[in-house]
């Protein structure tokens, strides 16, 4: 299985300053690949002490530059807020710096703090991602750039660098609701879960995103690639003590950023499976939430913690698992302690199970030709 960390640039609470906060998460950064992790992702957020990565593929590029052999994926790039183009050049762009090694995750979006931020309707989002991705997709496998949509009109314009190769095989993206998956079979890419419903609905969903994608782009679809909150200690007591207060914890900051128990979220066009979400919390309240969150995600004893990613790929097919060792003011030396356990006691055995195909099965390009940019 490949097993990757992703950095979060948490501020919770504020007790520290924002440059702390990235002192202290770079440094988890450039513990991974001495350790032996397969990948380093991020996340993009903006405007809140959420998480403050406000251009992941800017930190995977800093991060190419101080490492050798770990892939940098993103989790994710969030489409509607961006220019395809500008996307497309800046995926092209750390790919050959880092000798092929990105993965591409991309996603619509749900913090309304966000889409009013950058003066964007959140109801255009689904529309807006859909268009945006088939542009990108198209793009970053012909070496042009050329759409004509709805809401997305580009001229064929050449993507330089050209790209490095194929994004077919590593590309994912994040589907909460049932109508996303559906949309990413269509696009042909894989599928990043982050536990947060019942794993009976997960588990029915990616049966029909499989059966899609098998109907619509002649194959199998990639392994979906997993990530959870994760926390490791000798103690099961202590492990969960520390999961209830800091996942908990970090659950308390969806809640607060995306805003799941405000009213827009009640007829928010594009966002009814969100709306669904309203209703649960109105009905069960954030603890009960909280409560459940926390228990879908990776805690324990390094055995339990090692059942748990097992248990995960049982229902998911997952070729990796990707964990998050710092969040909701968690302190350093206890995130740094956290990702270094799991590295010495699980994850040399998650690396050594046989979860299926390769990440990354994406081919070298023949040699690009631009002719439609020329006519």
């Amino acid at each position: 299985m490949h097993v990757g960390m992703a950095a979060v640039f948490q501020n919770t609470g504020r007790a520290l300053s924002d440059h702390q906060i990235y002192l202290n998460e770079l440094a988890l950064a450039d513990m991974a690949e001495p350790l032996g992790f397969d990948s380093i992702w991020s996340v993009e957020h903006h405007f809140t002490d959420y998480t403050m990565c406000p251009d992941v593929v800017q930190f995977l590029s800093y991060m190419a530059g101080r490492t050798r052999h770990v892939r940098l994926g993103s989790m994710v790039v969030v489409l509607p807020w961006h220019d395809p183009m500008r996307v497309a050049e800046q995926v092209s762009m750390l790919d050959h710096l880092s000798g092929g090694r990105m993965i591409l995750g991309l996603g619509r979006g749900a913090g309304k703090v966000e889409f009013d931020g950058f003066r964007l309707d959140m109801g255009d989002s689904r529309e807006l991602f859909v268009e945006y991705g088939e542009a990108l997709l198209r793009g970053l496998e012909s070496g042009v750039m050329e759409y004509h949509g709805k809401h997305y009109k580009q001229p064929a314009t050449a993507i330089r660098p050209a790209p490095y190769k194929s994004f077919r095989g590593r590309t994912y993206a994040a589907a909460v609701s049932p109508e996303s998956a559906r949309i990413m079979a269509k696009l042909g890419v894989g599928l990043l879960i982050i536990p947060q419903k019942p794993w009976r609905e997960v588990e029915k969903e990616l049966t029909e995103y499989n059966k899609l994608y098998r109907e619509l782009n002649g194959s199998d679809a990639p392994q979906p690639i997993s990530a959870g909150w994760t926390f490791v200690d000798e103690s099961a007591e202590q492990a969960r003590d520390m999961a209830m207060k800091y996942i908990g914890g970090y659950y308390r900051t969806v809640l607060d950023h995306y805003q799941f128990a405000g009213a827009h979220m009640k007829n928010q066009r594009g966002y009814e499976y969100y709306a669904k979400m309203n209703e649960k919390l109105a009905v069960y309240g954030d603890q009960k939430a909280i409560e459940f969150f926390a228990d879908l995600q990776v805690y324990g004893t390094p055995e339990q913690v090692y059942d748990k990613v097992l248990a995960i790929h049982r229902q998911t097919n997952n070729s990796a698992y990707v964990g998050v060792f710092s969040y909701a003011g968690m302190a350093h030396e206890e995130a740094a302690r956290n990702m270094r356990l799991f590295a010495s006691s699980v994850m040399p055995e998650l690396q050594k199970f046989d979860a299926g195909s390769a990440i990354d099965r994406a081919a070298m390009l023949p040699d690009l030709r631009f002719a439609a940019a020329a006519e």
